[in-house]
């Protein structure tokens, strides 16, 4: 029982170790790293850069603050907070639209770029055509005669 506990161990962290390294599995984390690292960046871009403007031509707001109260929060006699407002908090959900177009926007251009310096293959020429199945019986039957 121990021995095959041991080979089982062993035989899944082979299997394991084989999976890990395998290129696709590293090409697939890498890319997972840099795709979080861009959206940081877009989102910092578009929090940053892009919606400033649009809140200021809002009247000066935060556009994630932009909501549609449902229900107004109850205070308590002391102040705080006894049921929280239900609210459709469509400004958030508009910028995270934007992040995506943009995301998407950046992806396409840098895998159109990425096509571009891949080498394009020409296409091989056709394999010469050989001789018909019909045409090889009658050479064979004309061999066969001239014997």
């Amino acid at each position: 029982m121990a021995n095959n506990l041991k080979y089982l161990t062993m035989a899944f962290l082979k299997d394991f170790k084989t999976f890990l390294l395998k290129g696709d599995i590293v090409k697939l984390s890498t890319a997972v790293i840099i795709g979080g690292a861009f959206g940081k960046i877009v989102t910092s871009f578009t929090n940053d850069i892009i919606m400033p403007p649009i809140g200021l031509a809002l009247g000066n707001t935060k556009f994630t603050n932009l909501k549609y109260v449902l229900k107004d929060a109850i205070l308590g006699a002391d102040g705080a907070v006894t049921s929280p407002e239900v609210a459709i908090r469509y400004g958030n959900f508009i910028q995270l639209v934007i992040d995506f177009i943009i995301v998407g926007f950046f992806i396409y251009w840098a895998l159109k770029a990425y096509e571009a310096t891949q080498k394009k293959e020409e296409p091989k020429p056709a394999a010469p055509k050989g001789p018909t199945q019909e045409e090889l019986l009658i050479e064979i039957r004309d061999l066969l005669k001239n014997k």
